[in-house]
């Protein structure tokens, strides 16, 4: 999963970022693009580790990648920003909420309102480019997809009415579009940077399907991101913070997204993989290798809690908690698997 992290100047992108991710740069040193994973903490990957104590541990991951600035030279200006998010499965749009000296009042629904409108213009002027093709096309005595045709055709009536296509789900999910990258169809979470006293929600109407909100206080937690393991839990017991916002972004991300986790175990590996919701034990085998989903025969399954109210996978088997799905079986949150297969 990769979220590209957007926002207005002097909302605290670069902020976020490194509080994020960890990774911090001079001032100076921010013009181009960054990009950065990061282990997804799990303490059920914590509980599996201790209990087969495997020669790897692995856990999930997520990139953030934060845009460079671009120059005047390579003519890269505000488009290069949508240039490089433009692959990202998720948008973080980063809104000032906070005052500061040398900067006009914070207005949050303006600017989550202008950055929407720039993502709906790029995505009308992509589409309408593509539609002009086909009409092209068609006078030369082409054949057209009809079917791409009226999905263009929706997008641009949805973007006309200022209406971003995450907030039309046929349009944002049509796999004929997924080509097109739409900016405006991506999930997005819009995340307040609040001052350091001021963890409250602003008051924001509209909003729609495919998008979330969150509130963070950025100076803050970039302090916190450079501390020890000790000197960070004081500071979040001083704050009043009960989770970073690295750990409550990438909750968020995966609400957003309908992410979960599943897990394999072994001496070798403890693993943690990120699929969708409603994934099929045939594609959550493929995650782990393509010649499980060729052979595949059966998944063994055992929840988590299950697992940890045992005590062993041994227990589990003997109080019958561990079970054989067939392919169609939809792998939930948790689960362990092994993949019975043969190729």
């Amino acid at each position: 999963m990769k979220s590209g992290i957007i926002g207005g100047p002097g909302s605290g992108k670069t902020t976020i970022y490194e509080a994020l991710t960890g990774n911090f740069q001079e001032a100076g040193r921010r013009g181009d693009n960054r990009i950065a994973a990061i282990r997804v903490p799990d303490p059920r990957v914590d509980m599996l580790a201790g209990m087969y104590t495997p020669q790897k541990t692995s856990y999930a991951q997520v990139e953030y990648l934060l845009p460079g600035k671009g120059t005047e030279k390579d003519g890269a200006k505000a488009g290069s920003s949508w240039t490089a998010v433009r692959d990202c499965d998720a948008l973080i749009h980063v809104v000032r909420n906070f005052s500061s000296y040398g900067l006009a009042e914070p207005t949050a629904l303006e600017d989550v309102n202008h950055v929407d409108q720039e993502l709906i213009l790029n995505d009308f002027m992509v589409a309408e480019k593509r539609l002009e093709r086909l009409n092209l096309d068609q006078k030369r005595g082409r054949k057209s997809d009809l079917e791409e045709r009226a999905l263009l055709e929706g997008c641009i009536s949805t973007l006309e009415n200022n209406i971003p296509l995450r907030q039309q789900p046929e349009l944002a999910s049509a796999p004929l579009l997924r080509g097109f990258a739409f900016l405006s169809s991506k999930p997005l979470l819009v995340l307040f940077n609040n001052a350091d006293e001021d963890d409250c929600l602003p008051v924001i109407t509209g909003g729609g399907s495919n998008e979330l909100r969150l509130t963070i206080r950025g100076k803050l937690e970039h302090e916190l991101a450079q501390m020890s393991p000790e000197e960070a839990a004081e500071f979040l017991k001083e704050f009043d913070i009960a989770t970073s916002a690295k750990d409550r972004i990438i909750a968020k991300s995966y609400e957003l997204l309908g992410l979960i986790s599943f897990f394999t175990v072994g001496e070798d590996e403890v693993k943690a993989w990120t699929i969708r919701k409603h994934t099929a034990a045939i594609d959550a085998a493929e995650a782990i290798h393509t010649d499980l989903k060729k052979g595949f025969i059966r998944a063994e399954v055992l929840a988590y809690d299950d697992l940890m109210t045992a005590g062993s996978y041994a227990a589990s088997r003997k109080l019958g908690t561990v079970r054989l799905e067939g392919k169609d079986y939809e792998v939930q949150d948790g689960d362990i698997l092994h993949v019975r297969f043969n190729v």
